[in-house]
């Protein structure tokens, strides 16, 4: 399949992102995909605007941001949450390109390494999405 995929990465909880960037590219390599770049960004509040920076290059075929917020102490994994999840719907409205949702945001660390499969799924799921456009662009 000659599609290029860009793979957005949260460095922050990297342990965990390293194994959903793992999970995510067995299956676009399962799924034949031709080319996956990575990038690394500091932390998941960065998503959005890469993401939204590689749409606008208009290179890929399907972006896909993967991050991981764990709940802490304070508001602010409700604060980043919240920002991430808007910002990247937001940039999924704007652009063309498709965009899935690859960012865990669980209220452990346990519940965070129980989701690596998570990785796997949201490529899926991008894979179908790209499908999907390019049938409704033909429509």
């Amino acid at each position: 399949m000659s599609l290029k995929i860009a793979i957005v990465v949260s460095q922050f909880n990297k342990e965990i992102t390293q194994e959903l960037l793992k999970a995510a590219q067995e299956e676009l390599q399962r799924a034949g995909v031709a080319e996956i770049d990575v990038f690394w960004v500091p932390g998941a509040f960065e998503l959005p605007a890469t993401v939204k920076r590689l749409a606008q290059v208009g290179r890929y075929d399907g972006i896909l941001p993967l991050g991981c917020v764990i709940k802490g102490e304070t508001a602010h994994f409700e604060h980043i949450a919240r920002a991430v999840a808007d910002g990247l719907m937001r940039v999924t409205l704007e652009c063309d390109t498709p965009i899935v949702f690859g960012v865990l945001t669980p209220y452990t660390e346990e519940q965070a390494w129980a989701r690596i499969y998570k990785g796997a799924e949201v490529a899926k799921s991008l894979i179908e999405l790209i499908h999907l456009r390019r049938k409704l662009r033909s429509a």
